[in-house]
């Protein structure tokens, strides 16, 4: 497969992860190198879900959860969940059960390689995803970013829930940047633009950022799994989204 590699302008720049595609955002961006080593969706091993389901084995190398409460019209997904990108399940199941949102985690748990089971954000077309998305009026994608600076980039098609959750995501002391156009989340095939109103936001958060959510900067399975393991940054952060989301 030939790949195409990102270059890098400026240095010291973070570096995210390619987990939806679209247009260049107006002002000032960071480029951005995802974990899989490029940007482009044929960099993905898979090319969507019929794809992988073919490959791999669920219940030995991946799990699909979801929960659908009578209605909620916020919609918390992680679609690459598990270790995929640690912690994102985590994250969303938690502020979904909070904020008593329907919640959907596509989650890799093979013992090594899980990052061979991303499928990006505009090809994620897994039908248990796509059905709870469609049926929700706001939707959430949480992801993970590269970098050693604790930032999120916040992202997707509606700008008005975006610039709210940036303000209160800046009011607890977390820092917030404009994501690179690989992953702002502009296209209308993103997952998460996917829902009945056809826009919604995604939450790429750097590494740095991630750490700090867990006692140690651990980002392991059985670490991440214990709720006893999670800082108060990790409560601060989500209960910062929740509280847009729960004035919706």
């Amino acid at each position: 497969m030939k790949k195409t590699q990102l270059v890098l302008g400026t240095a010291g720049l973070l570096a995210l992860t390619a987990c939806g595609s679209g247009p260049a955002a107006a002002g000032k961006v960071a480029h951005a190198v995802p974990v899989a080593g490029t940007v482009q969706a044929t960099a993905d091993t898979y090319r969507n879900y019929a794809d992988l389901a073919r490959h791999e084995k669920e219940g030995r190398d991946y799990t699909r959860v979801q929960r659908t409460p009578r209605g909620a019209k916020v919609a918390q997904i992680a679609i690459h969940g598990g270790l995929i990108e640690a912690p994102t399940s985590q994250l969303a199941d938690y502020a979904a059960s909070y904020g008593h949102d329907a919640y959907y985690s596509f989650m890799g748990i093979k013992k090594s390689g899980n990052t061979k089971l991303h499928i990006t954000s505009t090809h994620f077309d897994e039908p248990r995803a796509v059905k709870l998305v469609k049926a929700s009026k706001y939707t959430v994608s949480w992801h993970a970013a590269k970098g050693d600076k604790a930032v999120t980039y916040v992202g997707g098609r509606d700008t008005a829930l975006v610039n709210k959750i940036i303000k209160a995501l800046k009011a607890k002391g977390f820092k917030t940047a404009v994501p690179a156009s690989k992953i702002e989340g502009q296209n209308p095939k993103n997952i998460c633009n996917r829902n009945q109103r056809g826009k919604g936001v995604q939450l790429e958060i750097s590494a740095a950022q991630r750490k700090a959510f867990f006692k140690g900067g651990r980002l392991d399975r059985d670490w991440i799994a214990n709720p006893a393991h999670r800082t108060q940054a990790f409560y601060a952060y989500v209960k910062a989204v929740d509280g847009v989301l729960a004035g919706l």
